[in-house]
């Protein structure tokens, strides 16, 4: 499964040994301290991060609006590549709309690759709808300032939970 080519790119380098990067994408003790936007709480039900496997969390903003998500892990290569297809569920993970708009693609795919050099890691993380709708595809396009900035929040607190580990 490839990302489509209506992706996100983003590459971001973090202070942090590749095995460790790695180990908190993928292990629910440390997941669940930095992924989300800024400010939201992350509760995770499952986290089995294999081929084949799936995590369920669920973030709960600070006024207190909670949202379901699923990863279907595709491959688990550790420590330099990890592909999930994430989507929008219910808390049985179970695939549901987005609640921000009803023509959000209902499946996106997540390719993130980790490369080290010198004790850093550099993250390249693509993403974009798979099994979209012409409709679904243009929602996404529209979004993608708001993915990237999105991400990009998100990519700064896994650069501050990453320097209280070490």
């Amino acid at each position: 499964m490839e990302v489509e080519k209506h992706e996100v790119l983003l590459t971001r380098e973090f202070n942090a040994p590749r095995e460790l990067v790695f180990k908190v994408w993928t292990k629910a003790e440390h997941f669940g301290k930095w992924w989300g936007p800024k400010g939201f709480s992350l509760e995770i039900s499952k986290m089995d991060a294999h081929s084949g496997g799936m995590f369920l969390g669920c973030q709960k903003s600070p006024d207190g609006m909670s949202m379901w998500g699923k990863f279907v892990y595709q491959e688990v290569n550790e420590p330099e590549k990890l592909v999930f297809v994430q989507s929008f569920s219910d808390e049985q993970g179970n695939t549901v709309r987005a609640p921000f708009n009803p023509n959000w693609p209902l499946e996106i795919i997540n390719i993130l690759t980790f490369t080290e050099d010198n004790g850093k890691t550099t993250v390249t993380f693509s993403g974009g709808p798979v099994n979209a709708s012409e409709e679904e595809v243009a929602v996404f396009e529209a979004m993608k300032p708001m993915v990237k900035q999105g991400f990009g929040g998100t990519f700064e607190q896994l650069d501050q939970y990453l320097a209280s580990q070490q």
